[in-house]
């Protein structure tokens, strides 16, 4: 498989839509190299500091959120549409209960800006490094996004993390 670098804003509205349905697959890895991977429904990309940004959400509950604290850093993988029942199984599923990469034959590469894996299968990954973290403070919320999201639990740590490589995967030939 190779993949080429692309600008951040490439199939940025097609990236977008996705993230709606089936969803996005975020991806860490510990220093140990082990890696885990969850789908994702929330998120934006856009220039914050002057920065290509990926902004991802994860609530602390969530095995992912540990390979991130850790690590500092994730991948966004846009999947497929031959993906769409991984997506389903990676966004129910613990990654503390079964390797979901080994459990569907997923092969994986080592990201070449950040130390995370992209998702081989996927046409376009996302390399991201955090910037900023900060935490969903509840007081803050709107009452009708408190109760639809998240019923006074499990408030997320919102990721800042600057896309240092975008890479598109590409025919060989």
């Amino acid at each position: 498989m190779s993949r080429v670098q692309v600008p951040y804003d490439h199939k940025l509205d097609e990236t977008l839509a996705l993230l709606r349905n089936p969803g996005l697959l975020l991806a860490s890895t510990k220093a140990d190299g082990k890696s885990n991977v969850m789908t994702i429904g929330w998120g934006t990309v856009g220039v914050i500091w002057g920065l290509d940004i990926f902004v991802v959400m994860v609530r602390p509950s969530r095995y992912t959120y540990e390979f991130i604290e850790e690590s500092g850093v994730f991948t966004v993988n846009v999947p497929s549409p031959d993906l769409r029942e991984f997506c389903r199984i990676a966004g129910s599923r613990s990654g503390r209960d079964m390797d979901k990469f080994a459990e569907f034959k997923l092969s994986t590469t080592p990201g070449r800006n950040v130390p995370a894996v992209t998702i081989d299968a996927c046409p376009l990954a996302y390399e991201c490094q955090v910037v900023h973290h900060n935490d969903v403070i509840p007081a803050n919320l709107s009452p009708d996004v408190e109760a639809k999201s998240y019923r006074g639990h499990d408030y997320h740590r919102i990721y800042y993390g600057q896309i240092m490589g975008v890479w598109e995967k590409v025919a060989e030939k």
